[in-house]
């Protein structure tokens, strides 16, 4: 009989879009008070793969990654949804903008092995997690690189992104890592 076992925290992640940089910043700081200090960020990149957002958000979205130092438990996603769709509301009403939707928050959890995104929509590639929310397997990581699915958006496909979600997942590993060795010395009582 399989045994189940505890899992590794994860690594948190947040993908932003907007055509105000200023509000991509101050979403920044707004989701380190739920979330913790900010690790890494991306740059902001020109977001043309699609024009799906455009009539809710308008022209010229920039997109950047956030990438947060806390590590988080791997069945947070729903809570970390809920938490950036809230944050959308929020900012959105502040009534700072002319956009219905100035931006676009969403979290997703890198691991040694994927990239996952959280969505409210349901498909047939996507798993039902817990109060509305769904978790997408967005890339994989294979022979020493992130890689895609059919499904998988085409900005993340870029290789800039690709190549800043390996960079995250050397930090998680560093991270995971240095937490490790911490409960190992911690269970040893300190002795090596």
């Amino acid at each position: 009989m399989a045994e189940t076992r505890q899992q590794d925290p994860v690594l948190l992640i947040v993908a932003a879009f907007s055509r105000h940089l200023s509000l991509l910043s101050q979403a920044g700081e707004k989701l380190q008070e739920d979330f913790g200090p900010v690790a890494m960020a991306s740059r902001p990149y020109a977001f043309t793969q699609t024009t799906y957002y455009e009539s809710a958000m308008g022209p010229g979205l920039k997109k950047l990654f956030l990438v947060f130092a806390d590590l988080v438990a791997p069945d947070c996603l729903p809570e970390a949804k809920l938490l950036t769709n809230k944050l959308e509301h929020e900012l959105a009403r502040c009534g700072a903008f002319a956009e219905a939707r100035p931006i676009n928050l969403d979290p997703g959890l890198l691991t040694l092995g994927k990239f996952m995104l959280a969505t409210t929509k349901d498909q047939a590639h996507r798993i039902y997690l817990s109060s509305g929310i769904f978790a997408e397997v967005t890339l994989r990581y294979e022979a020493g690189a992130f890689l895609p699915w059919p499904w998988t958006y085409a900005d993340y496909r870029q290789a800039a992104v690709l190549e800043f979600m390996r960079d995250a997942r050397d930090f998680y590993r560093r991270r995971l890592a240095a937490l490790k060795m911490t409960r190992s010395t911690s269970e040893d009582g300190g002795e090596r």
